[in-house]
């Protein structure tokens, strides 16, 4: 096996695979897959009885580590501190967990290196997976193709974004979520963070299911070009990166009325869905404008116009139906982007065949997008309940909200001099139902769709 050197390297595939069978790594698995069921919710040691048994399985990661890491001289400053936290941990008899100091040495965003794997173990919660901050741990590599290197060092500058493809990890990740945020680790303090990991090859992986479901159960027929998605996994994960990257840096652009992440304030869940489906609709019109680029090369304009297709597919077929009813902000975003298509007459539902006119899709989506632009940049001046109600009457005007909602019969049936946060209860759990064609679609879908959990690049489609 090819090992490693300080200067980060790609690994081959055939090398990441002996790593991940290796007798270290499986060690390391077991013992944190264990360690999990000695865990409270909060990351601490549920009975002190198992403290001894705990400090065995601690020991046995430390040793794996150590036995792995000739493999990531390039995160050797991150793994030494990991083995100290692991240790003080196990010392101080496995409180809360703390594992700041090694997160602060995890740096994946200065090593985009195509093919580079890393090795990753924190206490955490796995956002779409599991809310228990237990003992994670995933073997990871950098999807980095020359295309993006150079839209990013362009136009598109996102220091923050790490793309990522599973190579093995533990139960945390045998679900749904698709992403690696260090603000999941269990920390005493939060710091200022740098980086963000998506894994696209779980996106693509999905994606290329439920499309190829979808497609067939509504007798869509596929451009040629969007047809090659369902076949080639390599050419999804490309388009995913080029979205993921401009939308995640979308988040702190454009007219920005309020904090774009939400995350110091409860707000009504529509709105997390408008702000979601901003960044995804800001994707889709770069990409339009990269595709009629004359300028640019044939890569990456063939890119940006799977990437239109990716935002649609994934957005009516996928976000609209995936998840509960209680407040599903992206499956309502979905739902928004599918009626004003049909709205707008360029996506038709009739004789049970969906049929999409495709060389108008462009200009009507990106008609969307600039509608929750214009919201934005009226909010700025607008009060916090006045912007909450334009968006409101932005989503209703659309996507019909449930007849016993309080907020669809106007501001008058609001109680608007309580508390905002009295307001915010006021929204419905299912504010926006499913329309009838989607009930129906996801009666076919459900099953297609909860197959999807824990799927990586490498799973059979």
């Amino acid at each position: 096996m090819t090992q490693i050197s300080a200067e980060p390297r790609p690994t081959s595939p055939a090398d990441a695979q002996l790593i991940a069978q290796s007798d270290a790594w499986l060690a390391l698995k077991s013992a944190a897959s264990e360690f999990q069921g000695l865990q409270l919710k909060d990351g601490s040691l549920a009975d002190k009885q198992q403290a001894t048994r705990a400090s065995e399985l601690i020991e046995t990661i430390i040793a794996s580590v150590q036995d792995l890491r000739e493999y990531f001289a390039h995160d050797a400053q991150y793994l030494d501190q990991l083995v100290a936290d692991l240790q003080r941990w196990n010392d101080q008899g496995f409180a809360v967990p703390d594992f700041l100091d090694s997160l602060v040495q995890f740096q994946p965003q200065t090593q985009r290196v195509d093919g580079l794997m890393h090795l990753v173990l924190f206490p955490m919660y796995t956002q779409n997976g599991s809310t228990n901050r237990f003992l994670e741990a995933v073997l990871v590599q950098v999807i980095w193709p020359d295309f993006i290197s150079e839209l990013e060092a362009g136009a598109y500058t996102n220091k923050l974004f790490v793309p990522l493809r599973f190579i093995d990890f533990t139960a945390g990740y045998d679900t749904n979520s698709a992403v690696l945020f260090p603000e999941s680790v269990a920390i005493r303090e939060t710091p200022s963070f740098t980086w963000g990991a998506i894994f696209q090859d779980r996106e693509a992986a999905r994606f290329r299911k439920v499309l190829k479901a979808a497609a067939q159960i509504t007798n869509l027929e596929l451009p040629a070009d969007a047809a090659e998605l369902l076949e080639d996994q390599k050419l999804t994960e490309e388009a995913f990166i080029m979205w993921d990257l401009i939308h995640d840096r979308t988040h702190m652009r454009g007219d920005l009325p309020f904090d774009p992440f939400m995350i110091k304030q409860r707000m009504p869940f529509f709105l997390y869905s408008l702000e979601e489906l901003r960044c995804d609709l800001t994707a889709f019109r770069e990409c339009m404008k990269i595709a009629a680029d004359p300028a640019v090369d044939q890569k990456t304009a063939k890119m940006a116009t799977l990437v239109q297709y990716a935002v649609i597919f994934d957005r009516i077929f996928r976000f609209a139906i995936t998840g509960s009813r209680v407040r599903n902000y992206d499956g309502l975003g979905g739902q928004l982007l599918f009626a004003w298509m049909h709205q707008h007459h360029v996506l038709h539902w009739t004789d049970t065949k969906l049929r999409i006119d495709w060389a108008e899709v462009p200009e009507v989506v990106a008609a969307l997008g600039d509608s929750i632009d214009e919201l934005y940049w009226k909010s700025i001046d607008r009060p916090k309940l006045a912007h909450w109600l334009a968006a409101y009457e932005l989503v209703s005007s659309t996507v019909t909200p449930n007849p016993a909602s309080r907020w669809a019969k106007g501001p008058d049936a609001l109680p608007l001099t309580a508390p905002l946060r009295e307001i915010t209860d006021q929204v419905m759990d299912d504010e926006f139902p499913l329309s009838m064609f989607y009930e129906a679609l996801s009666k076919k879908m459900t099953s297609v769709i909860e197959s999807t959990r824990g799927m990586t690049g490498a799973t059979e489609i």
